[in-house]
């Protein structure tokens, strides 16, 4: 079986709406499955996607300590 679900977004694209519908569909088809959502800030929107996927249902999300983030790293735990 399966304890965690991670979904990953190394590349760091992913957008607030698609991470949000992402987590919806999943917690929909397994309402009792933890689901853990890791993303880098690349491209600008990682602050703004793991809200997204909070609201949306996503148990943990990552984020760091401002001087450590941003860019290649995690969204701001700050912003």
């Amino acid at each position: 079986g399966i304890h965690v679900l991670a979904i990953k977004d190394m590349a760091g694209l992913l957008k607030p709406e698609a991470g949000k519908m992402l987590v919806e569909a999943i917690r929909a088809e397994h309402p009792d499955l933890p689901i853990h959502v890791h993303t880098h800030d690349t491209s600008g929107t990682g602050v703004a996607s793991m809200i997204a996927c909070a609201r949306a249902g996503a148990d943990a999300v990552d984020a760091a300590t401002d001087a450590m983030s941003g860019t290649t790293s995690q969204p701001s735990l700050g912003a």
